[in-house]
């Protein structure tokens, strides 16, 4: 792809060999920042996860998680999605504009005509009043047609348009990144709702069997009726749980099917459960000073400020003179048998010179418009790389915060489990009742709950840190999707 840019900027500047009017575009540079913030490093105390300075992110960065369900899932996605070929068409479609425009630009247009006529004149247009005649007229000829660049118009135009494939190959790599990101995230909140689903379900048996052991207690009159109510709500109130679990895991299959291309009902995706992933010790970190090239959101901001940089020198070289030729040799004869005879030649020659004079300040008004979206593109431009950056730094500070909320919950269902271990123990040796060991249950499966999601986070974590450091779009595999605009003009 960058071969075809490259060929596709320098053509015009080597033909015309002429200077262009409007302001040469000048790519921004990049910040010159130390760290991404001055809060977060995205490394916790207990060393979850450790960010590590890199050139690049893998390009084939989801395989770290290590799951070969995750790996066909991105592919199927990859290969399947809508949204993708839609980008990939537009790209396509942009280039062939450019290799359109191109030869209109640089080349002169040449075209063939052939006619024939049957004709009736009375001689009146000669100044005489003869008898008609009636006869035939054949014609073949060749005309050709160029404008001269003079002022650089035209390369303003073509530099234009490879400005527009520039944005529609950042979009393409853009879509791509979300896409992989969207399906990355879709799948670990569907093995966080399943395992969560799972865990609510034991609560629900283990709370219906202590409501059980409550009622017998009850019309035995060991307790009061205010303890059979506390239980009886304790259980409606986790079963009311289950059905928005349910409802968000449908829902997730639903929008997982649809980022692979597939319809919601008979899809045959697979169950990809928490402990088939594996969290990533380490996750690459790229410098500050290269966030702004590896960021394809960014970059297609960079291609828009490209096209309206170029839209000035379209509307200043609008202001100059135009230069045209034109030329046509034609054979011309009353029978088809006597078109390429001696005598029948004819041929023409032209030159044409346009220069506005007055257009009620229509042109000047066009070209402050064009500074004017420039500077609308230089904005735009600053706020995606504020926004990259923004990303970035969130991206690290969750990380570092849920890791030691992850760690703490890990400490947390810990202790919830040998507590369990300990009042089973206890209810072994007859210590303590029943209800207080499906008690300590009921406490162990919540905290196991919590703990599901403490990792669900931390997963999703750390796909948001890769997806804000641009991911590896830039690797080779990716770029040859765009081998199609590579063709030679």
């Amino acid at each position: 792809m960058r071969a075809f840019l490259k060929q596709s900027l320098l053509i015009p500047v080597i033909v015309l060999g002429g200077c262009a009017v409007g302001p040469d575009f000048v790519p921004p540079e990049s910040p010159k920042l130390a760290t991404y913030s001055d809060e977060g490093t995205g490394i916790s105390e207990d060393g979850e996860i450790r960010l590590v300075t890199a050139d690049a992110v893998p390009e084939q960065w989801w395989r770290l998680y290590n799951s070969e369900q995750l790996t066909r899932l991105v592919e199927q996605g990859l290969q399947n999605s809508p949204d993708l070929a839609a980008a990939k068409a537009r790209l396509e479609a942009a280039a062939e504009n450019l290799r359109a425009d191109t030869g209109w630009v640089l080349f002169p247009s040449v075209d063939a005509n052939a006619n024939s006529s049957r004709q009736r004149i009375t001689g009146a247009a000669f100044g005489s009043a003869g008898n008609p005649s009636v006869f035939n007229v054949h014609n073949a000829s060749v005309n050709i047609a160029y404008t001269i660049d003079a002022f650089g118009g035209g390369q303003r135009h073509l530099e234009y348009g490879a400005a527009k494939v520039d944005y529609d190959a950042f979009q393409l790599q853009a879509s791509r990144l979300t896409l992989i990101a969207n399906i990355i995230t879709a799948a670990i909140t569907e093995a966080s709702l399943r395992e969560q689903i799972q865990a609510t379900e034991v609560m629900i048996a283990d709370e219906a069997e202590m409501l059980e052991l409550t009622g017998k207690q009850f019309r035995i009159g060991v307790i009061p009726k205010a303890a059979l109510l506390a239980q009886q709500t304790a259980l409606a109130q986790t079963q009311t749980l289950l059905p928005s679990l349910q409802k968000a895991l449908a829902q997730n299959r639903h929008f997982l099917a649809a980022l692979l291309g597939k319809y919601p009902s008979g899809n045959d995706l697979p169950q990809i459960r928490l402990d088939e992933l594996s969290l990533p010790q380490e996750l690459p970190l790229t410098l500050p000073s290269t966030l702004t090239q590896r960021r394809p959101d960014v970059r297609a901001a960079e291609a828009t400020l490209h096209q309206a940089n170029a839209q000035i020198g379209v509307a200043t070289a609008n202001l100059y003179p135009k230069l045209s030729l034109s030329g046509s040799y034609a054979t011309e004869a009353t029978r088809i048998a006597d078109l390429f005879s001696a005598g029948t030649s004819v041929w023409g020659l032209a030159a044409g010179l346009t220069q506005p004079l007055f257009r009620a300040g229509e042109l000047r008004a066009r070209k402050r418009a064009a500074v004017a979206e420039f500077n609308q593109a230089a904005a735009l431009y600053r706020q995606s790389v504020l926004s990259a950056f923004r990303d970035v730094a969130d991206a690290m500070l969750a990380i570092e915060a849920d890791s030691r909320a992850l760690h703490l919950q890990q400490q947390a269902e810990k202790y919830s489990a040998e507590t369990l271990a300990l009042v089973r123990e206890q209810h072994r040796q007859g210590a303590v009742s029943y209800l207080a060991l499906l008690d300590a249950q009921n406490r162990y499966q919540l905290s196991r709950i919590e703990l599901i999601r403490a990792r669900a986070t931390l997963f999703s974590d750390s796909a948001a840190l890769i997806y804000a450091l641009g991911g590896g779009w830039w690797g080779g595999a990716q770029a040859a999707e765009s081998g199609a605009m590579e063709k030679p003009l």
